[in-house]
């Protein structure tokens, strides 16, 4: 199976005269499209909204640039997903090119992006509460932009590695070198995965547990939330592109069934992360302005929580009032 072909490309393949069962069975794969345009239609509007308050209306610090880049990421993978779900439904009885597949290609670069740019800052934020002191002395003045802009290109490379050999840029399929290119992609996409669930995990238990118990502030709880939905509706759709290729499948069950679940997954968690960040930041309270719930949202001061380790606190506060 060629990872350029999506469900609906191979289903143009698939479908001729002698299957017309077989597509008339598979109709129903326009109701994950429909569900795809209406829950980006939601994350569009909502990553918007984040992207302009990060990027003209607040000040920036460390966490407000991953934030800023998580958000542009979940703009881009739904913006693909909705151009390429609307073109399936409009050309579904009249099945041409295969824009969709070119539009889930394209979608692949801003997915890794995510990913890796989750994984930084549930990296950091661990270092920030395990080695406060460390933390506080030897992180870069800029390096949260400087993390974020090698994510993006190292996210470009691996995509284009990735459409070179599968034939996707050229038409010629290297298919040795596009499996190594592929695994290549599995494997750090694994790491992200390990270092993510290990630095989220250990984040959790210095907040929960211990006998120096650290106070929940809301940034720590949204930086949690965030994880977890990524990790329950983001993940599959990593592992369905660039691992389960390689594995005997049924043909018709991935059709139908296996791929648009994972697309309209990986629509929830992007569409889910500024609707954490707003529910996070307006919890107990009623602001009027946007602005002042998504900075209470990534408030990263334990003062309304009471008491606290002074370390981490003096760390946290230098961190939020030094500029990045």
């Amino acid at each position: 199976v060629d990872p350029t072909m999506t469900s609906q490309g191979m289903e143009s393949t698939t479908v001729n005269g002698s299957d017309q069962a077989f597509y008339q069975h598979c109709a129903k794969t326009l109701i994950p499209d429909f569900l795809i345009i209406i829950i980006a239609l939601v994350g569009l509007a909502g990553n918007a909204v984040v992207i302009s308050l990060l990027g003209c209306c607040m000040h920036r610090n460390a966490i407000s640039v991953y934030i800023l880049n998580l958000a542009a990421s979940d703009f881009l993978v739904l913006c693909c997903h909705f151009i390429g779900s609307l073109f399936v439904i409009l050309s579904f009885n009249h099945p041409s090119i295969d824009i969709h597949g070119i539009i889930i290609n394209i979608a692949v670069i801003p997915y890794i992006a995510g990913l890796s740019i989750l994984s930084a800052i549930s990296i950091e934020r661990c270092l920030c509460v395990l080695w406060p002191i460390w933390y506080r002395c030897h992180r870069p003045r800029h390096m949260s932009s400087v993390v974020c802009t090698l994510l993006w290109i190292q996210s470009l490379l691996l995509s284009l590695l990735d459409w070179y050999y599968s034939g996707f840029l050229n038409g010629f399929s290297g298919f040795d070198w596009w499996k190594n290119i592929d695994f290549i992609i599995t494997a750090w996409l694994i790491f992200l995965f390990l270092t993510l669930s290990g630095s989220s995990l250990a984040l959790a238990v210095r907040i929960f547990c211990g006998s120096r118990r650290m106070p929940l502030t809301r940034l720590y709880v949204t930086i949690l939330l965030t994880v977890l939905v990524f990790l329950v509706c983001g993940l599959p759709f990593g592992i369905n592109w660039f691992l389960l290729y390689w594995f005997s499948i049924a043909f018709h069950h991935f059709i139908c069934y296996l791929y648009p679940a994972t697309v309209v997954l990986s629509c929830v968690n992007s569409c889910a992360n500024p609707i954490i960040y707003f529910l996070i930041g307006s919890f107990r309270q009623q602001y009027k302005t946007l602005k002042l719930v998504l900075q209470r949202a990534l408030q990263d001061s334990p003062q309304e929580n009471g008491g606290g380790d002074a370390y981490i606190q003096e760390t946290l506060e230098k961190l939020e009032t030094s500029t990045y």
